[in-house]
């Protein structure tokens, strides 16, 4: 094996400690949690069954963790009480704290405030 994949590849673990494959190597039936939640699961409280790194110049190799699918349980179905607790977080993400309107759009956290607030100027030069 060359070059980057040699390095990436340890399916003992003898090197990082869990079993290490090359990016877009990994054997079936392992997932990231990416890959799980697409299909509708959860890792479930299971330990971590191998990694994936991917080598990047002049940094250090992007790592993804792998869980086993079959020992993966299904997402939790949200309840009318977490819908309710999203819908009220995402109304406070869009309310303006000056003007304490909700701007229609999440506030911009550079600016901390509805574009209209933040540039009070621009519309007086548009009217």
């Amino acid at each position: 094996m060359g070059g980057s994949f040699g390095k990436c590849y340890d399916p003992s673990g003898s090197q990082f400690g869990i079993p290490t494959y090359p990016w877009r190597y990994a054997p079936k039936g392992l997932a990231t949690r990416r890959q799980l939640r697409a299909r509708g699961l959860r890792p479930g409280g299971q330990q971590i069954a191998a990694q994936v790194l991917r080598p990047r110049y002049r940094r250090g190799p992007l790592t993804a963790y792998l869980y086993r699918v079959d020992r993966a349980k299904p997402v939790r179905p949200m309840t009318p009480a977490r819908w309710a607790a999203l819908a009220k977080a995402n109304l406070a993400r869009r309310t303006c704290p000056k003007c304490r309107s909700d701007a229609g759009y999440v506030i911009p956290a550079s600016l901390g405030m509805c574009v209209p607030c933040a540039y009070p100027d621009d519309e007086q030069r548009a009217a």
